[in-house]
């Protein structure tokens, strides 16, 4: 590769794919600031919405080229380069998509680098990046929709084992009195299946989201439960912030405040938080967190490619 031709590959945009539940966002940026392009395709069935995506990418890259391709799924997914399964979404209520191999089917067409994880890790990236918690290396961010999802970033990189993290599926005490049935077709007692949307949902029965005031008692076991979580997460992993978005605490501004002076009554000053009272935030980027988020992986995977071709320049190896 000459000098010129990796400069010229430089100035490409990058391309990303939020895959959700319900819907995937297709984006061609550079960051925030310069959005090239941005579609949306139905999550249907995988023969559906997998082609429809690569047809979207294929324009893209006869249009100019994209220099790095990132794939922010939801999950659970597989993320061992050493198994079989690599690049796999694995065992999901989404029907037809347990087993789907999402990484290879979108990037092989394409002579680019791919980056793939998780929705949320690719959000709390997004937030570091660009958002509220740019200059943390140790950040969450937490999604609180129909389901529950945390981003979790530790020494600037998200965590990795057997697995990706699940926090949603941590499991907590419950508010005393509180006999709702969980949701979550697992646990009786995590915070997915007591404070998700479709367990506040389930809490409110024929009543609206909209129609409910701040002080109804039905907040008081969504906070506990998210409460309690976050105060895990500092026990653990220590962010030095923690970013709650998603449908449930987007429209509702007193949850925050609640949940983080929970959480503070909860470590009963057994840990100081390092902001206290701006610990617990909304994510900056808003919606665009998620979007932003595959841009994000696919900015992280160059500049790691950057930063090994300089290394090897450095060593006097050309190519």
């Amino acid at each position: 590769m000459s000098a010129r031709d990796d400069g010229q590959i430089r100035q490409l945009p990058f391309a990303g794919v939020e895959l959700g539940g319900t819907k995937c966002i297709a984006t061609l940026a550079h960051g925030p600031g310069a959005v090239l392009d941005q579609r949306t395709i139905p999550t249907t069935h995988p023969d559906e919405t997998l082609p429809a995506i690569a047809g979207i990418l294929h324009k893209w890259r006869l249009a100019g080229g994209f220099r790095a391709l990132g794939i922010a799924s939801f999950g659970p997914i597989e993320l061992r380069p050493a198994s079989e399964r690599y690049g796999q979404i694995l065992r999901t209520n989404k029907p037809g998509w347990s087993g789907t191999d999402v990484l290879h089917r979108l990037s092989a067409p394409f002579d680019v680098p791919a980056a793939f994880d998780t929705d949320v890790n690719g959000a709390a990236l997004a937030e570091i990046r660009w958002g509220c918690a740019q200059g943390l290396d140790d950040f969450a961010y937490v999604t609180v929709g129909t389901g529950i999802g945390v981003g979790l970033i530790v020494h600037g990189r998200p965590t990795r084992g057997i697995g990706h993290s699940e926090i949603g599926h941590l499991r907590v005490p419950r508010t005393p009195g509180d006999t709702h049935r969980s949701v979550c077709r697992f646990h009786d007692d995590c915070v997915e299946g007591l404070a998700s949307g479709t367990a506040l949902a389930a809490r409110l029965g024929e009543r609206k989201v909209r129609d409910i005031a701040p002080d109804d008692p039905v907040w008081i076991p969504i906070v506990d439960a998210l409460a309690v979580m976050c105060h895990d997460l500092v026990c653990t992993t220590g962010p030095h912030r923690i970013a709650i978005g998603g449908g449930v605490v987007s429209g509702q501004a007193h949850l925050l405040g609640r949940i983080e002076a929970r959480l503070a009554e909860s470590l009963n000053g057994y840990i100081d938080l390092a902001d206290a009272g701006d610990f617990i935030v909304p994510p900056l980027l808003g919606d665009l967190a998620g979007p932003l988020g595959s841009i994000a992986l696919a900015a992280e995977l160059a500049r790691a490619g950057d930063e090994r071709v300089e290394a090897d320049f450095s060593r006097g190896r050309r190519f």
